[in-house]
């Protein structure tokens, strides 16, 4: 029985002592000895609190009461010790955080036996598929029919790739970082669990009807004069489809249909964004993939994953600015895709803000104040004062 790892122990004067400093589980104790919040402060990232029994400072029964309410804090880590190795066992220690019973390494485990796809290898494509490759991902299939070009360099490229296939160079460099992974170029079984989409310009709207037909998850990532658009991700009958959004468009704009027809019809577009543009479109789309893997939006910890019911899927501007622009929407009536029988009661347009943020606690100067713009953390006395030796 533990701490679980990754939470701090800070100092906070007066006989306290902080447990985390996330607002989602930041915890005070309170009314402890001098020994005692020495003794806590001295433990190593995830020690065990049995080793707080050998300190003949501290008396046994004041300790169980602690351990109880670290408990009941859902601070606690009673599951064995477990280590796993190899790529994602860094995501361990956060994921551990994130689930009730602390096993992030189950998680990171269950990530490699799914496959995810990767069509489109440009610069931003092939920082998704080593990203994915690295977070633990058992299988990345890569496709693309093009070679690399100088622009592509500085994801994984090396300059003596360019002119050549971006297929084989895509694959080595993959494999090259990360020898675990299985890294396939063409599909040789069942289809990919999420399949992502980067394009120049515009999206193939036949494919992506047709992966909506297939009831396949997907993530568009379209690179444009600018900026990096990317999602929303389409999971069948949970959210509105791309089609979705061109009708939202073509609702604001009465041009918007000839405009993507012309984009759908003409060449590929060589537009290749600023490399800070890149990388940060390729981290957005990384973490939606394997947030979807993960199950997090089933377990209601991310609002940007279409959840079963919602309707609303969000999409992201990546600018020169490194900063992710969101935009909000929901299923169009026009489509008839699957994701109209999931949607309940009236929906917002496809610019709904995000949902309000937690509920601030007063100014840090205030007594009962802690950091500014974050909730207090919450109270845990483990003793009375008359007890408090």
């Amino acid at each position: 029985m533990r701490l679980r790892p990754g939470l701090r122990l800070l100092p906070r004067g007066d006989g306290e002592v902080q447990v985390g400093v996330d607002p989602r589980w930041a915890t005070r104790l309170t009314d402890l000895t001098a020994r005692e919040a020495a003794a806590l402060l001295a433990l190593p990232d995830g020690a065990h609190l049995s080793d707080l029994a050998h300190d003949e400072g501290i008396d046994v029964s004041r300790l169980a009461r602690l351990v109880d309410d670290l408990d009941a804090a859902g601070l606690i880590d009673r599951a064995p010790d477990h280590v796993l190795t190899g790529p994602g066992a860094a995501d361990t220690r956060v994921l551990g955080l994130l689930r009730p019973d602390g096993r992030g390494d189950l998680v990171v485990a269950a990530r490699s036996a799914r496959t995810v796809g990767v069509h489109g290898l440009d610069r931003t494509g092939l920082a998704v598929a080593l990203g994915l490759a690295t977070s633990g991902v058992g299988a990345v299939v890569l496709e693309d029919e093009g070679v690399v070009r100088s622009d592509d360099l500085g994801a994984g490229y090396r300059w003596s790739d360019v002119g050549t296939p971006r297929l084989a160079a895509a694959a080595r460099a993959v494999a090259d970082a990360v020898p675990s992974a299985r890294v396939e170029t063409r599909l040789t079984g069942h289809a990919p669990d999420v399949l992502v989409l980067v394009a120049g310009g515009a999206l193939d709207s036949g494919r992506a009807a047709a992966l909506v037909s297939a009831a396949a998850t997907h993530l568009p990532v379209v690179i444009g004069e600018v900026d990096v658009a990317v999602g929303p991700l389409v999971v069948p009958g949970r959210g509105p489809c791309t089609r979705c959004l061109d009708l939202h468009r073509a609702d604001a704009d009465p041009a918007w249909a000839t405009v993507a027809a012309a984009l759908a019809g003409a060449p590929p577009a060589r537009l290749a964004p600023t490399g800070p543009t890149s990388t940060a479109a390729a981290s957005v789309a990384t973490a939606l993939v394997v947030a979807h893997l993960d199950g997090l939006a089933d377990a209601g910890a991310s609002a940007d994953l279409p959840t079963p019911g919602s309707g609303i899927v969000t999409s992201y501007a990546i600018g020169v600015d490194a900063l992710a622009r969101e935009r909000r929407w929901a299923a169009h009536p026009s489509c008839g895709c699957a994701a109209l029988s999931a949607v309940p009661g009236p929906m917002p347009g496809p610019e709904a803000g995000p949902e309000p943020g937690p509920e601030l606690g007063p100014d840090p100067g205030q007594a009962a104040g802690f950091l500014r713009g974050r909730p207090r953390p919450r109270l845990v006395a483990t003793t009375s004062p008359e007890t408090k030796t």
